[in-house]
């Protein structure tokens, strides 16, 4: 028996994503319902090979008989939507910052903390990570059940898809621009991204950090271990796709690089590749269209007494976002929502 699937957000790049990956992995679906704004209302998607969706108004959908909501409209839509939705008896899984940190609403990626999901009945709501603390958290978890964690100091490369289409398509015409002569002024980003980095995702905060920086280190603490010190600086590069992170990381015992390598191997979500020769790792070009967290370049920090290093990348649009939400899905209708 299938379950009556709404995706909120579907014309956004997340929510088309969220509709391919529920194609994909075959989930059991009744129904599924395309959901945006109401100047999208018409608008076609796509849900699998041979299925088109038309897009229904969010503002006058009744969630009454929905049993999943996949939501990616942005946080503020989210704040008025998904708590409408779970009043209505629908589970929603938010993709926003909205309620990350709420206390009573469950943070989760399934190979880390699976077990909180049963925490849903709370508010209704499951809340979805940042993209980026995502593939951290999931190449952290063997390595924390092998050594206990006591620091991270990370930092990240995120494509420009991270900021939704905007990002993308300034990212385009700006490089474009450059090779015909025709410069093209910043308009999502604080600076060009053509040929360029900058070292801010999201506004500053009080303390000089960013609120991307901010998230990755409150999101690791609820996830994973309150214990646990993260210290992030969150780069916006000019890659359209995947998200790239080194982390270099401190435990409370002795950890060697073969333990840790056998332990991320084994580890579900997680494909170590890891070979001393050029071209011995993964970029974030390779991951795009993967499910998987790639991790690379494991080796011993011996400026701290039990300090490792990696990189690790992953498809910010599929792992970080709209395969994290599906997976997440699957354990509600496995553990909690059987029909």
């Amino acid at each position: 028996m299938g379950y009556k699937v709404a995706v909120i957000g579907a014309t956004g790049n997340v929510g088309r994503e969220i509709l391919q990956t529920l194609a994909e992995r075959n989930f059991p679906v009744s129904e599924v319902v395309a959901l945006a704004s109401a100047r999208s209302v018409g608008k076609e998607v796509s849900f699998g090979e041979d299925k088109i969706l038309k897009v229904k108004d969010l503002e006058t959908y009744d969630f009454k008989g929905t049993d999943i909501a996949l939501s990616s409209p942005g946080a503020k839509v989210s704040s008025i939507h998904s708590p409408r939705a779970a009043a209505a008896g629908c589970v929603v899984i938010d993709n926003t910052s909205h309620f990350r940190m709420d206390p009573n609403v469950p943070l989760v990626v399934p190979e880390v903390n699976p077990e909180a999901i049963a925490e849903y009945t709370k508010s209704g709501i499951i809340a979805n990570p940042n993209c980026s603390t995502i593939q951290m958290v999931v190449a952290l978890k063997p390595l924390h059940t092998l050594g206990k964690i006591k620091r991270v100091v990370v930092s990240t490369y995120q494509s420009v898809s991270g900021a939704g289409k905007e990002g993308m398509d300034e990212l385009f015409e700006q490089t474009r621009g450059v090779f015909v002569n025709d410069a093209r002024d910043p308009q999502k980003f604080p600076k060009p991204i053509a040929f360029n980095l900058i070292p801010q995702i999201d506004v500053f905060m009080e303390d000089g950090s960013t609120k991307e920086e901010w998230k990755m280190t409150v999101e690791t603490k609820k996830i994973l271990d309150p214990n646990i010190d993260v210290h992030a600086t969150c780069v916006r590069v000019p890659v359209f796709v995947g998200h790239s992170e080194c982390v270099n990381v401190e435990f409370e015992n002795p950890v060697s690089v073969e333990a840790a390598t056998r332990a991320l191997s084994k580890a579900p979500g997680i494909i170590v590749v890891d070979k001393h020769e050029p071209g011995g790792y993964v970029t974030p070009v390779e991951c795009v269209g993967e499910d998987a967290v790639y991790v690379s370049r494991i080796r011993k920090d011996p400026t701290i007494a039990n300090g490792l290093s990696f990189w690790c990348v992953s498809d910010n649009l599929r792992k970080g976002a709209a395969l994290n939400a599906v997976q997440i899905a699957e354990v509600l209708i496995k553990d909690y929502l059987k029909k």
